[in-house]
């Protein structure tokens, strides 16, 4: 019985902190980049842009209509 008790503590500890860490989980958003111009073909050179200029977490190059376009991701 003792041993059923500390198992299901250990358990219910454990689910409590998945919960906490699941709760603070970053959301990210997706938004075109202000300061970029043109057709995007380099992601570092986008990220780089994002991350300096806009103060992103990240950037990329991702299919727009008929060309790439420099989107910046940051936390909600």
């Amino acid at each position: 019985m003792a041993k059923f008790q500390v198992s299901s503590t250990i358990f219910f500890a454990l689910f409590f902190c998945f919960l906490l860490l699941a709760s603070n989980e970053a959301k990210i958003c997706q938004r075109m980049s202000k300061t970029w111009s043109g057709v995007c073909l380099n992601s570092g050179n986008c990220d780089r842009q994002c991350r300096n200029w806009e103060r992103a977490q990240h950037g990329a190059c991702h299919r727009r209509g008929l060309g790439f376009a420099c989107l910046c991701y940051f936390k909600c």
